[in-house]
């Protein structure tokens, strides 16, 4: 496949651009994560069979997925095989490309055309091709009209290094501090931005840095948990494992055991920019 790279405009608003071609072996089921964003799927050939792990109501089979910042499991059946594309919005990137703020889908994975009625065509667009560069075109374009569409304001520079400055671990209070806000108001500006408390946006931040360093390592041979943790914030390892049982219902190494050769075998994966 070839490079892709979204617009320079679309730069603050999707973290990431996934396009994935998986044959995982067999039937199962894959784990979606926490994560500081927002997780936007648009399968090709097969919906997506998705719902949280602990509510088995909510699962459904769904040609596209928009889900907000969540502090559970989701779980994605799956028959052997995956195809599609997966797009990490950042928080401002919901009011920019969507339309609401990203604390209207906090907890939620609903359909793309529940929140954008203009974009319900677009998995529709992207089955009447299978030439995977007019499918990338396709979705630039719907994002790209959402944007000018929506006239979203630039992200506030202070909201933008508060979330940047809770991810590395800094205190709810020295951040707000160095944002100029009171406590009270920095936890309202997060709520009404992400849809969780800046102590839950810094959870989210620091469990995803631990996924992201134990994928590395164990791309490159045999992870140490006990190094990851510490690495990561976390006060030993068991507090991980903790963390782990409770945000990705399983353990770190049951992830690793049962996810990745879904890391491996992921087709390509360019950052947005």
């Amino acid at each position: 496949m070839q490079d892709w790279r979204l617009p320079h405009a679309l730069t603050p608003y999707v973290r990431s651009a996934v396009v994935y071609d998986v044959d995982l072996g067999g039937p199962g089921v894959h784990r979606g994560l926490p994560s500081t964003g927002m997780t936007f799927v648009l399968p090709v050939d097969e919906p997506l069979d998705v719902g949280w792990a602990d509510d088995q109501s909510t699962r459904a089979a769904r040609w596209s997925s928009v889900s907000g910042l969540h502090t559970r499991p989701a779980e994605i059946h799956h028959d052997g095989h995956q195809t599609g594309i997966q797009l990490e919005l950042t928080p401002v990137g919901a009011r920019a490309l969507l339309g609401v703020p990203a604390a209207a889908l906090s907890g939620e994975i609903v359909e793309l055309g529940d929140v954008v009625p203009a974009m319900s065509t677009l998995p529709e667009q992207l089955a009447d091709t299978h030439d995977w560069s007019e499918r990338m075109a396709r979705v630039e374009h719907a994002l790209t009209t959402a944007l000018a569409t929506h006239d979203a304001p630039e992200p506030r520079a202070e909201v933008g290094r508060a979330l940047a400055r809770l991810t590395r671990g800094a205190t709810v209070q020295t951040v707000a501090d160095e944002v100029g806000y009171s406590r009270r108001r920095l936890s309202t500006v997060v709520r009404e931005e992400c849809g969780v408390t800046p102590k839950e946006y810094q959870r989210i931040a620091r469990f995803s840095a631990s996924r992201g360093r134990l994928a590395a390592l164990a791309a490159a041979g045999a992870p140490s948990i006990a190094s990851v943790a510490a690495v990561s914030g976390y006060a030993d390892q068991a507090h991980l494992t903790r963390e782990w049982q409770s945000l990705a219902g399983c353990t770190p190494t049951t992830w690793l055991r049962t996810e990745f050769p879904f890391l491996q075998d992921l087709a390509d994966q360019w950052a947005a920019g």
